[in-house]
């Protein structure tokens, strides 16, 4: 485990990075809620309460990992500038139609695994076992949520 005594240059680089996987939460989250907002159409049921769903497990994430970040003895960011200027994410339109927002948000995954990805590979280098196993399970049900956006996206007509 990581403590303030053996903290090392690589331990630091996995709470960087951890810390750029809470902003990106954070945009996605509030992607999120954008869309449950303003979807509209055929699909508004559906996917209101899709986008409900994600959101909400999203807020979970964002409290594990900036506990997992306090657990390595550092600090998460907190401040929505910090948030905007660190995430790889960015903010989407209000007014985007359903077939957009799926886009966006398979976009938005594709960018979070490879967040996560990184990070595991670094938490590996540093036997930082509850950082990899936390993102571990992360990563499969996002590459799940994903395939769902997916086969919702190819059943759209062009």
């Amino acid at each position: 485990m990581i403590t303030e005594k053996n903290k090392s240059n690589e331990a630091v680089t996995v709470a960087k990075e951890l810390n750029t996987l809470l902003a990106d939460y954070h945009l996605y989250y509030q992607k999120l809620r954008n869309f449950h907002w303003n979807v509209k159409g055929q699909n508004f049921f559906d996917l209101h309460n899709k986008f409900e769903e994600m959101y909400n497990d999203s807020k979970i994430k964002i409290d594990e990992i900036a506990e997992r970040i306090l657990t390595l003895r550092f600090h998460p960011v907190s401040n929505l500038s910090d948030y905007l200027e660190n995430s790889s994410l960015r903010e989407s339109a209000s007014n985007l139609r359903d077939d957009q927002m799926m886009t966006a948000l398979i976009k938005d995954n594709e960018l979070l695994l490879l967040q996560m990805r990184k990070t595991i590979d670094l938490a590996n280098n540093v036997k930082d076992e509850g950082t990899v196993d936390l993102l571990s399970s992360y990563i499969a049900q996002l590459e799940k949520n994903t395939w769902m956006l997916e086969a919702w996206s190819s059943n759209q007509p062009s």
